[in-house]
């Protein structure tokens, strides 16, 4: 639901391709401009990125949330357009918005449950809720399949907790990226106190120049290959 600001993110990148660029200009170095004009120009978008996984993350847990609390009120009523009228309120978007357009389209479109069900399942990209989708469409032609559904929901409890421990394996090599790289760039401040005679070669002349435009392009390129490369694991049953 933010495709609408697509150009936004555009807008922001274009701003940071002239901060990099002026950034580089400031400190007088012309082999900086281009690389920290373009490597600054794809934060916004490895923000994108990062907060892609963290949506993802929140979805599946208040999917489960969800889950549990229509299924138990689907086991009690034995109808599913109930249980969801009852549920609806105590959900959070855009969970939440699911259900409330499938109660709009079974009560005001079409009173068909099974299509309703079959048009709602797509609408979250979760394997388990693709699964309860055909449990709870099934279980409307065989009341006796609804025992399938509480093994289901608790899928989504199960996929969390192996998803946690994956993810903190993952992210251990950012971590080591991140300070491995801080310790790159501080190291140039600090040799102004050090030794201020390798501080004006590095600074000032074509190769220390060179060296810094390199050093930079390293840490773009890297950061871009570790956003990629640890992304969090999605366990799957």
């Amino acid at each position: 639901g933010r495709s609408s600001r697509f150009s936004m993110i555009c807008a922001a990148s274009l701003v940071f391709l002239a901060i990099g660029a002026s950034l580089a200009i400031l400190i007088g170095n012309v082999f900086l401009v281009p690389v920290m004009a373009v490597g600054m120009m794809f934060i916004p978008f490895w923000y994108i990125r990062l907060t892609a996984t963290h949506y993802k993350k929140n979805i599946a847990a208040e999917l489960e949330t969800a889950l549990s609390i229509i299924t138990t009120a689907y086991l009690r009523s034995e109808d599913i357009l109930t249980a969801v009228e009852e549920s609806v309120q105590y959900l959070n978007p855009p969970v939440r918005s699911v259900f409330a357009g499938f109660l709009t389209q079974v009560k005001l479109i079409d009173p068909d449950l099974d299509k309703a069900l079959h048009s709602m399942k797509p609408k979250i990209d979760n394997e388990v809720f693709h699964e309860w989708c055909d449990a709870i469409a099934a279980c409307q032609h065989d009341r006796s399949l609804k025992t399938t559904l509480t093994p289901i929901v608790s899928k989504l409890s199960d996929m969390r907790i192996v998803n946690a421990e994956l993810e903190y394996l993952v992210f251990e090599p950012r971590k080591e990226f991140i300070i491995m790289a801080l310790l790159v760039a501080g190291n140039v401040p600090i040799m102004y106190f050090l030794n201020k005679d390798w501080y004006h070669t590095l600074m000032h002349t074509t190769v220390g120049q060179i060296i810094l435009a390199v050093c930079a392009a390293a840490i773009f390129i890297s950061t871009a290959f570790v956003i990629r490369l640890t992304k969090p694991i999605e366990y799957r049953r």
